[in-house]
């Protein structure tokens, strides 16, 4: 599957994609290395054993997201092309554009992935997203990335976690997660990481895997599992409503949203 994109165990705590993050340890280019990555694409990252990644079509936005291409340098880049000051949280690193400008932060990451299988299956009247007082945008011009890439600023700019996350449906038990899904608590602090990839076992366990940007803006990266390092990067489903640490941010299990 050909995507058209633009190429371009840290202690959990409370904080915001719309806060910078004082407890990041400071990086530089010439201090942080450079960790060889050894998978192309999403798809390709392995899974614990017994367990099998969910069957999808090959036109469902959970085999894109499969094929979303990984980045060879593993370090994080603000959209400034400066790295992130934290350079622990991330497993692998997207090969998605953020951007030359501070809007790709967390939920705009999630409606840019969105947008974009939207956008390669040429779905154009599907893209839309509404603001906090229920204004719509909609995407009108086709099969033209520049106007594309104009709309999508737009969207980032007047869009957020709170309007996300009325936008989104709430998923009624975690035995229905799927790739795409979303886990986003919407208001100021708030965040919203995308479900990217799910494997079942034969006991009917799901695991998977989140993918996020933050403040600033910047690349979209696969996170590690802080809580379970003989797991990371994969999560385990659970069917009751615990919290949900991640890196950067603590999720329950009432903030889950699909499409």
């Amino acid at each position: 599957m050909k995507l058209h994109l633009l190429m371009t165990i840290i202690l959990p705590f409370f904080g915001s994609c719309n806060t910078p993050q004082p407890r990041q340890t400071d990086t530089t280019g010439k201090k942080q290395q450079v960790t060889p990555v050894q998978y192309k694409q999403v798809g390709d990252i392995p899974l614990p054993t017994g367990f099998k990644r969910l069957p999808c079509a090959d036109s469902s936005f959970a085999a894109w997201l499969q094929h979303i291409p990984l980045k060879k340098d593993n370090r994080v880049h603000l959209y400034n092309g400066s790295l992130k000051r934290n350079q622990d949280a991330q497993f692998a690193v997207l090969d998605v554009s953020v951007g030359t400008k501070d809007l790709q932060q967390c939920a705009d990451a999630v409606m840019r992935l969105r947008a974009e299988y939207l956008y390669s299956r040429k779905q154009f009247s599907q893209i839309v997203f509404a603001d906090n007082n229920s204004k719509q945008y909609r995407y009108t011009d086709g099969n033209d990335r520049q106007q594309f890439q104009q709309y999508l600023e737009k969207v980032f700019s007047y869009c957020g976690t709170a309007s996300l996350e009325k936008q989104l449906k709430p998923v009624k038990t975690w035995q229905q997660l799927q790739p795409g899904d979303v886990l986003i608590k919407g208001g100021s602090p708030g965040h919203a990481m995308i479900v990217i990839d799910v494997a079942v076992n034969n006991e009917g366990q799901r695991i998977y895997l989140l993918a996020q940007s933050y403040m600033p803006a910047q690349d979209i990266h696969i996170v590690k599992n802080p809580m379970h390092a003989d797991l990371t990067p994969w999560y385990l489903a659970h069917t009751d409503n615990r919290l949900i640490y991640t890196p950067e941010w603590v999720f329950t299990g009432l903030q889950l949203r699909s499409w």
